[in-house]
């Protein structure tokens, strides 16, 4: 007489103690305690009255800790988690609008010709000249042996500097260092953003009717970057021509006037 079929019990993928996760999390026993009575926490297997863990209790507190040193509170992830108030739609919404505040250009691919000709560069400089232009990200190389230029408008301001006389090298120069300070003063701007109305906002939970606030916050925070930074460029460029025109002006004064110039 056969005997039954034997079934195996799949063997569980929870098999951490809670000492075990605390070593694997990075949290202390008494921290993933209190996480777990706030429900923030799955709760463990319980196998012969002793509760195991998993890799998804250890992503949960990866989560929490990340969430965390972003500035959420414990209150902030639990809404969060349990998204009772469309919480997670919302964050979605406010990538997006973060997303649209420097929205990327459609790109322009150009032939190696057709570089040269805009650019009335020669054959010699060409090698060092695209070297140049792709450690800046002005161009990209494709596999099809073209280039491809992330912001055509970029690449048109160089042309039209070029237009003007100065070499090409000289005008990635310029590009780069407009480039140092524009990137100094977004990260100002966005360590501004996150310290004093983010942070805030995620310390207090994240209240439902603060929310067209924020997405407003930060949909304005491009367009008052680019006008405050134009404001302040020009005023600086003004300042400069000026000095400029006057030390012109003094040397021309001075050759005039020096002895034999009549």
């Amino acid at each position: 007489m056969s005997s039954a079929p034997q079934f195996t019990q799949p063997e569980s993928p929870n098999q951490l103690t809670i000492e075990q996760l605390a070593a694997e999390s990075g949290m202390t026993v008494r921290n993933i305690r209190a996480h777990q009575a706030r429900g923030l926490l799955d709760p463990p297997e319980v196998r012969a009255r002793v509760g195991y863990y998993g890799p998804e209790h250890v992503e949960q507190l990866r989560l929490i800790r990340d969430l965390q040193e972003d500035g959420f509170n414990l209150g902030a992830i639990k809404r969060l988690i349990d998204d009772t108030q469309g919480t997670a739609e919302r964050l979605q919404h406010f990538g997006q609008a973060l997303s649209a505040v420097a929205a990327p250009e459609r790109g322009q691919t150009l032939t190696l010709e057709e570089l040269g000709r805009r650019f009335r560069v020669s054959t010699q400089e060409v090698p060092e000249v695209l070297a140049e232009a792709e450690r800046l990200g002005v161009l990209v190389p494709t596999e099809d042996g073209r280039y491809r230029a992330p912001s055509p408008s970029l690449l048109a301001i160089a042309e039209e500097i070029v237009g003007r006389g100065i070499s090409l090298r000289s005008a990635l120069a310029v590009l780069e260092d407009i480039d140092r300070h524009c990137d100094s003063v977004s990260r100002s701007l966005v360590e501004l953003f996150v310290g004093e109305i983010w942070k805030p906002f995620a310390q207090a939970d994240m209240p439902a009717e603060r929310w067209p606030e924020i997405e407003h916050a930060v949909e304005r925070l491009g367009p008052v970057a680019s006008e405050a930074l134009m404001a302040i460029f020009q005023r600086r460029l003004r300042g400069r021509l000026e000095g400029a025109f006057e030390e012109i002006t003094r040397r021309v004064a001075e050759r005039t006037n020096e002895p034999g110039s009549e």
